[in-house]
């Protein structure tokens, strides 16, 4: 088995530069055997964390920046997003599995993450997201 990877990239926007961040984290992951559902499952909760940092956190800021740190090893996969914002209240936003808030398009990307990773916590103040999948949730 290899050695845990590690990666960091300061993102800015472009899609590129995430659809990068998210084919080394893809590699580094097959390297350690994970298999496609395990993919999936993270590349679809980089994509909502990813864009959520730039789309809400920077909100389009031109000279904002995320920070994107990542590892895989043979058991987890830990990634670190951290956005130049202001932060937010996650349990303020919208459960949108609640009758009321089906039209509503906030809360579905936490909502995701949520149900295909381990562990998804928001640090105070609300613009550094930490999340976890573990081997042991699938393949």
């Amino acid at each position: 088995m290899p050695a845990r990877i590690e990666g960091h990239a300061i993102l800015r926007g472009p899609r590129a530069e995430i659809d990068a961040s998210q084919t080394a984290v893809e590699q580094a992951m097959a390297q350690h055997g994970y298999g496609r559902e395990a993919l999936f499952a993270v590349r679809l909760a980089l994509e909502e964390a990813l864009v959520n940092a730039i789309r809400h956190g920077n909100r389009h800021v031109p000279d904002g920046q995320v920070d994107f740190r990542w590892s895989v090893d043979g058991d987890e996969a830990r990634f670190d997003v951290r956005d130049q914002g202001e932060g937010f209240d996650p349990d303020a936003v919208p459960d949108p599995t609640d009758d009321d808030n089906l039209e509503i398009p906030s809360g579905r990307g936490i909502m995701l993450m949520k149900a295909y990773m381990s562990e998804v916590e928001y640090r105070d103040p609300g613009n550094h997201l930490a999340m976890v999948y573990r081997k042991s949730k699938g393949a």
